[in-house]
């Protein structure tokens, strides 16, 4: 009986650790992926920022400025990128749409990211753009990869529509999740006008015959829970001159967006709120089952060996009966 009872202890025991690095390393690089159709938004303010008004090109002091990001699956795309990826593939169709106090749209820049659903790298296909123009991008946005790292990543900046590094600058507490900080500093750069307008019927064509460029500097900061690899919080020190040419009228630049970009107290409640969900369900995949499974068939060795030594230890003697002698008589 206690043979049995070690076969099938050992079974088990055999049966648990296999499943360990398995689910570790097999399992969570498949299961833990970005859903195609995932649809999200976030708004983000810069309160008390400079704002041209470009009815009169002046710079001036605006209580607030409202920018809009929405990154929408497009699962149609996906599955048709899949099929010559050779692996699962993610979608994004952006939109940053940025307004002023009053509503009016300041600008509005569609993008199309295209990434690997469980690594986030770039994949390279037809229709990736920003603001119509194709790009090619050589580093992640928006998400960090799963289980981040405390190193430098590469980061693509879609005014520059280039990659540059962003620094790991440290562990931080941001509202009860420990996160990485990083931190990334593009330099004034000349990019692309809007293909969108804020004065309607004037293009972007109309404004480079007059010789007159857009120029963009920011200081990107991202507060990053390692292990969902999600931004919990994000915030910009941005900047936009438009310069030279006969549109300012001899001067040689003029301020054309100017604040502190933070993303607003409600959007930074859930985000917080849906991370800590996630990193749950990352965690039992990475480390919660990997290590219990592992404990647990180290378990069930050591008993099944326990009752197996128990099984070939000798049966104690039975004792034997003492006769009295029969007495012997002549």
């Amino acid at each position: 009986m206690h043979r049995k009872a070690s076969l099938i202890l050992l079974a088990l025991a055999v049966f648990f650790t296999a499943l360990s690095p398995l689910l570790r390393w097999y399992a969570f690089p498949r299961l833990a992926k970005i859903p195609a159709n995932q649809y999200q938004d976030m708004v983000l303010e810069a309160k008390n920022a400079t704002l041209l008004d470009y009815n009169n090109l002046q710079a001036k002091t605006v209580s607030k400025v409202t920018i809009v990001q929405t990154l929408k699956g497009n699962v149609e795309a996906a599955k048709k990128i899949d099929k010559t990826a050779g692996r699962d593939v993610v979608v994004w169709d952006g939109l940053s749409y940025v307004q002023g106090p009053d509503g009016k749209m300041v600008s509005s820049i569609p993008e199309r990211y295209i990434f690997d659903a469980h690594s986030q790298e770039p994949v390279h296909a037809t229709g990736e753009m920003v603001d119509g123009d194709p790009v090619k991008r050589d580093g992640i946005e928006f998400k960090w990869p799963f289980l981040t790292q405390k190193r430098d990543y590469e980061y693509f900046d879609a005014q520059t529509r280039t990659t540059n590094p962003i620094h790991y600058k440290g562990t931080q507490n941001f509202r009860g999740v420990k996160v990485y900080y990083f931190e990334q500093t593009i330099p004034w750069t000349k990019v692309p006008l809007p293909k969108t307008m804020p004065v309607k019927g004037i293009t972007p064509e109309d404004v480079a015959k007059t010789g007159t460029t857009r120029w963009y500097t920011t200081v990107r900061k991202f507060w990053v829970e390692p292990v969902t690899g999600a931004p919990v919080y994000g915030e910009e020190l941005h900047k936009e001159e438009l310069r030279g040419g006969t549109l300012l009228s001899g001067r040689a630049k003029v301020t054309a967006f100017a604040g502190d970009v933070k993303m607003r107290e409600d959007y930074i409640k859930h985000t917080v709120a849906l991370v800590k969900s996630n990193r749950t369900l990352v965690l039992l995949m990475v480390s919660y089952l990997p290590w219990g499974f592992l404990t647990l068939g180290l378990l069930l060795l050591a008993l099944s060996l326990y009752l197996e030594a128990r099984s070939r230890r000798p049966e104690d003697p039975a004792p034997t009966e003492v006769h009295e002698p029969e007495p012997v008589t002549a």
